[in-house]
C-alpha cells in the first residue's frame, strides 16, 4: 500500500545533503530567495532540450520578449544559479552587511545548496548553465520598484570563471554580476522565500507551477486560476490538452511544497490551498510597504560621499523601508536620502 507520505517522498528527488557539509552549513542553511518579477513571468525554458526560438508574451498591457543565445534559452534549472546568488545577497542584507551586484560564487557551495551532485559532469553543467544565462536577453516593459524598463538587458551582466589548471580542471569559483534589472528588484525588496524542497522537484513544470503559486497564493488560504491562464504564465510549450493532463498528474501526486493543488475539470479551474508550512518571516514580507516615490539617480554620488564604503542601493532600500514603516512622505526625497545616509554612517561607521 502506498501511503501519502511514501508517495510524497517518491515523487521528490532525494535530499543529497540532509545533514549538510560542515564547511558549508552557512550556505546550505541559507533562506532560499527569488525575485518576484522572475517568479511572475516565463523567462526560462521548461525543456531539457536547447530552445533557440524567440519568445514573446503579452498580458494586461505588459509584454516580454526573450531571445536565447546560440547555446539555447536559459532553463529553469539554470535559474538555480540566480536563486543562489539572490539568497546570498539577501542573507547579507538581513545581517546588515554591504552588498553589490557582483557576487563571488564558490562552485561546490552552489551545487550543494541546489541539491546537485559534485562530480565532474556537474561542474561542467554548471559552466554551461552560466553561459546560457549570460546569453539570454530580454526586452520588457515590466516594472521593478518605481522603474519601468522598455530596453534590452540580460539576467546577468557578466561572469568570470576560475578553474583548476588542466583540461579536466573543475570550476573553483566564478564572479557573477547581476543586471541592474535584477538588482533593482532586490533593492526594492521584491523578494519571496522558497521552500527548500523546490530543488527536489523533478519536473521543470512543477518548479514553475510552485513559483506561480508562491507569488500569487503566498500566505493566503487559497488562490484560483483558470487552466488557460496558468498555461500562459508557465510558458509551457505543451498543447492545452497535454498541459491539462500534466496538472492532473500534479494533483494526484500531491507533493508540491507549501500548497495542495486541486483541479475542477468542468470549470477548467486550478486551485492552490495553503498547507500551512510556511514560516512568517518579517524580513520576507514586511508589515508596511516601502516608499515607492521617484528618486533622481544622480543623488547616488552624494550618497557615496555621505556614507563612504556603503552600497548606495542597499542604503536606498533601507531608507525606503524606513519611510514606509514611519509613514513619511519626503517633500525633498534626494535631500532626505542624503541626510539619512549621513546619519547611517555616523551611527555605524564604515562597513567591516
Amino acid at each position: 500500500m502506498v501511503t501519502e507520505t511514501t508517495n510524497h517522498v517518491a515523487a521528490l528527488l532525494p535530499d543529497r545533503y540532509p545533514q549538510h557539509d560542515l564547511f558549508i552549513c552557512d550556505v546550505a542553511d541559507a533562506v532560499i530567495k527569488d525575485v518576484m518579477p522572475q517568479m511572475e513571468h516565463p523567462f526560462y525554458s521548461l525543456s531539457k532540450k536547447p530552445e533557440t526560438n524567440i519568445r514573446r508574451y503579452e498580458h494586461n498591457g505588459q509584454w516580454i520578449e526573450v531571445t536565447p543565445s546560440v547555446k539555447g534559452l536559459a532553463t529553469i534549472y539554470d535559474k538555480d544559479i540566480l536563486i543562489y546568488v539572490i539568497s546570498q545577497i539577501m542573507a547579507k542584507v538581513k545581517a546588515g552587511e554591504q552588498v553589490s551586484k557582483r557576487v563571488r560564487v564558490n562552485s561546490r557551495d552552489l551545487l550543494v545548496f541546489t541539491n546537485r551532485g559534485t562530480s565532474g559532469k556537474d561542474y561542467e553543467a554548471l559552466q554551461e548553465a552560466i553561459e546560457r544565462i549570460r546569453g539570454t536577453t530580454i526586452v520588457t516593459n515590466i516594472k521593478t520598484g518605481d522603474v519601468e524598463q522598455t530596453d534590452t538587458f540580460g539576467l546577468i551582466d557578466s561572469s568570470s570563471i576560475k578553474r583548476k589548471h588542466g583540461l579536466d580542471g573543475r570550476l573553483m569559483s566564478c564572479d557573477i554580476t547581476l543586471s541592474d534589472w535584477v538588482f533593482n528588484a532586490i533593492a526594492h525588496n521584491e523578494v519571496l522565500t522558497l521552500h527548500r524542497d523546490y530543488f527536489r522537484l523533478r519536473r521543470p513544470l512543477e518548479r514553475r507551477v510552485y513559483e506561480i503559486a508562491r507569488k500569487h497564493c503566498g500566505h493566503q488560504n487559497e488562490w484560483k486560476i483558470g487552466l488557460g491562464n496558468l498555461l500562459k504564465k508557465t510558458g509551457s510549450q505543451s498543447p492545452e490538452k497535454r498541459f491539462r493532463q500534466l496538472i492532473k498528474e500534479l494533483v494526484e501526486q500531491d507533493h508540491l511544497p507549501d500548497y495542495f493543488v486541486s483541479f475542477d475539470a468542468e470549470k477548467d479551474m486550478v486551485t492552490f490551498r495553503n498547507r500551512g508550512t510556511m514560516k512568517k518571516i518579517s524580513f520576507d514580507e514586511p508589515a508596511s510597504e516601502p516608499w515607492v516615490g521617484r528618486l533622481d539617480s544622480d543623488v547616488m554620488d552624494d550618497v557615496r560621499q555621505a556614507a563612504p564604503g556603503w552600497d548606495p542601493y542597499y542604503l536606498e532600500s533601507s531608507w525606503r523601508s524606513w519611510l514606509g514603516e514611519n509613514e513619511i512622505e519626503p517633500k525633498f526625497p534626494e535631500r532626505h536620502f542624503v541626510k539619512f545616509a549621513k546619519s547611517w554612517y555616523e551611527k555605524r561607521g564604515a562597513p567591516s
